[in-house]
């Protein structure tokens, strides 16, 4: 009979990836108390992603949901790492880079070597394979998917993913972990895209083919779903939020992953990314971010 799943104390977190969810993760990692380090490709990177972690916890001490006490234990918490061998001594690290699979494979073909056997690795991945990307590492067994959901501090889902090879011990400690930070654990199994991404893009995709055939307008669209199906914001405003680039990498997941025609990324989402026009990281998407307030593109 097989020994009784165990979970493995963790104090120190490497965070690799400084943007949008690896500053949103390095959050709500200090604020439950753990030491922190935020890696990226450059020092700039870091200090925007430690500025935007300052930002966001000031304004929970002015909204109170946390103590300026909090937020002082907080910020000490936090780090820069100088590099990747300063998440040497980590117990766990967490990969939350672009959602491209070479790039995430290159980090842990470079990172692997410099970790301790023990160290737990896991990746923020919204939609490619665990096990894939597992297999590509030194510690399939102790490698998990953790996807946390955008924006991070204020989002309460994290899903949980094992791959083929994961530990029990692995999943008990990430699932602790999770709920240390006081978020909800969902489990999902290892096929494209999990279960949110698999539900939530071909619906922002079906709304791209509804502006593309020209059935309504981008406000007509949004406003539809906000008002009629009662979202807190329209599809096309949140394909803008999570980045089209984003938006389209995930349908090609889905498409390449489960061949089915009902995943094909619409040609104007396609067309959009092709502009540069990616949402508001870039100032135009399905609306226009430059003036003060956004406009629809279409």
């Amino acid at each position: 009979m097989a020994d009784k799943a165990r979970t493995i104390q963790l104090k120190n977190i490497g965070i690799i990836g400084a943007g949008q969810m690896g500053s949103g993760i390095a959050h709500v990692c200090a604020l439950a108390g753990y030491d922190v380090l935020l890696a990226d490709l450059t020092s700039d990177k870091i200090e925007s992603g430690l500025a935007t972690v300052n930002g966001n916890l000031a304004r929970q001490v002015a909204s109170e949901k946390i103590t300026e006490e909090q937020r002082k234990a907080a910020i000490d918490h936090l780090s820069a790492a100088e590099g990747l061998q300063d998440l040497a001594s980590c117990d766990l690290v967490i990969e939350a880079a672009t959602e491209n699979e070479a790039i995430k494979r290159k980090i842990y073909a470079e990172l692997c070597p410099l970790l301790n056997p023990e160290a737990l690795l896991a990746t923020n991945t919204s939609s490619i394979s665990i096990t894939k990307l597992a297999s590509s590492t030194d510690r399939a067994e102790r490698f998990i998917g953790i996807h946390f959901m955008n924006p991070v501090p204020l989002m309460k889902l994290v899903e949980l993913v094992r791959g083929i090879a994961t530990e029990d011990d692995t999943f008990e400690t990430a699932r602790a972990f999770v709920t240390s930070l006081d978020k909800t654990v969902a489990v999902s199994e290892d096929f494209p895209a999990f279960m949110v991404n698999r539900i939530l893009l071909p619906m922002i995709n079906e709304a791209i083919y509804t502006l593309y055939e020209g059935v309504g307008s981008v406000d007509a669209i949004d406003t539809a779903m906000r008002l009629g199906a009662n979202h807190p914001m329209g599809p096309l405003q949140l394909a803008d939020f999570i980045g089209l680039d984003t938006c389209l990498s995930i349908m090609q997941v889905l498409h390449d992953g489960l061949a089915d025609s009902k995943y094909r990324p619409c040609p104007l989402l396609v067309k959009y990314v092709e502009a540069g026009w990616l949402g508001r990281k870039s100032g135009r998407g399905f609306y226009d971010y430059r003036g003060d307030e956004p406009v629809p593109t279409r």
